[in-house]
């Protein structure tokens, strides 16, 4: 009877994992830290192939830049200079990339996950959290209570949303940054977005993405 959705195959396994975890731990909040370390320790290999290739590419960066001021008029021979760089480096820009692609069908899996099952409902973490299936109950507006206020939706920014925000933004300053100026500043405010973006989202999934987030660094 239960729509498992399009991640069907790792929906009911991740379904299964975590009451599986529960049965043990006696916390819905502890399975999903333990099903994130052992879903990192599964992407390992993927992913320590992307931070060698993100670790070259921050090396190159100097390089990049001296690029950028020599070639700033001429965007074809810059890129042509950049491809070359690339080559001689045996260096691919895209391979930082490759960790995040298979984590997104297992972020949609864990959203459907904490939206159809019962066992999720109500299931509290610690502290103010006490039902993972629906959004952070505190923000920062009303300073987290203290204020006798209730911010309208938009607002309702919670501490693990800010957690969540902070380890990415900590996250982003380990990677190289983009060499061109307009997308370094975009990349600045994506940490922001995302805090605001995700703070609505049930806070199940936010303990996952900021734990995601810390284990990753």
């Amino acid at each position: 009877a239960i729509d498992w959705g399009w991640f069907e195959f790792l929906t009911k396994p991740i379904f299964f994992a975590l009451e599986y975890f529960n049965q043990f731990l006696g916390n819905m909040g502890l399975s999903i830290l333990l099903l994130t370390v052992l879903i990192k320790l599964a992407f390992f290999p993927l992913a320590n192939k992307s931070y060698k290739a993100m670790s070259k590419m921050k090396m190159l960066q100097p390089e990049m830049m001296k690029l950028r001021e020599r070639f700033s008029d001429d965007k074809a021979r810059l890129n042509k200079e950049m491809m070359g760089l690339y080559k001689r480096e045996n260096a691919n820009p895209a391979s930082g990339c490759l960790p995040i692609l298979p984590q997104i069908p297992v972020f949609f899996a864990l959203y459907k996950v904490v939206f159809i099952s019962i066992e999720m409902r109500h299931a509290p973490f610690f502290g103010w959290i006490k039902d993972l299936s629906v959004a952070d109950p505190t923000s920062v507006f009303n300073l987290f209570g203290m204020i006798p206020w209730t911010p309208p939706d938009f607002l309702m920014v919670g501490v693990w949303p800010l957690i969540m925000g902070a380890s990415m933004y900590l996250q982003q300053k380990l990677n190289p940054q983009p060499s061109d100026p307009m997308q370094a500043k975009i990349f600045q405010f994506l940490p922001i977005i995302f805090t605001f973006l995700l703070s609505r989202f049930p806070a199940g999934l936010v303990v996952y993405w900021a734990w995601n987030n810390i284990l990753s660094m």
